[in-house]
């Protein structure tokens, strides 16, 4: 296992269903790295707009400067070199270079946490999930609340045709 001791960065892994908590959960890791003065950045695909460009938002209006990017290697481009804990939110958008990506930020000492989807409607796995889980140090998976029973929910329903 790989430890931060050795100047070897730390990935951590938040996913689980629709409605889980998983940008929350992020947005709580980048607070608290921000209190213990680490300087912060947080990307996400350019194609999630859904509460503004800017921001990645919880549903429960939680939100935090972020950075859009087209593609997965755009995140190292727009690094700076200060930076010491990076977020990446939506990560099923990302394409497969992202599991790449976070290994490099990794082994530039970096903690990275990592924020998607696990699974699609369809209950199969979702884009580079599984090659992020996989090399994660710590993956914490959460679930939802079923609207119709109350009972804990682990896959995301599709509405929409």
């Amino acid at each position: 296992m790989r430890e931060a001791i050795n100047n070897y960065g730390w990935i951590e892994l938040v996913c689980g269903c629709m409605f889980s908590g998983k940008t929350e959960e992020l947005i709580r890791r980048m607070k608290r790295a921000q209190i213990a003065r680490q300087k912060i950045q947080v990307f996400k695909p350019i194609l999630d707009n859904r509460y503004g460009i800017e921001f990645v938002a919880s549903h429960n209006s939680v939100k935090i400067q972020s950075m859009p990017v087209h593609r997965a290697r755009d995140i190292i481009v727009h690094l700076d070199d200060s930076t010491r804990v990076v977020g990446i939110d939506e990560a099923q958008f990302f394409d497969e270079e992202i599991t790449e990506v976070v290994e490099r930020l990794a082994k530039r000492g970096l903690r990275v946490v990592v924020a998607g989807l696990d699974m699609d409607y369809k209950a199969e796995p979702f884009g580079p999930m599984p090659h992020l889980m996989a090399i994660a140090e710590s993956v914490t998976k959460l679930s939802a609340i079923c609207v119709v029973c109350g009972g804990q929910a682990s896959r995301t329903q599709r509405v929409s045709a």
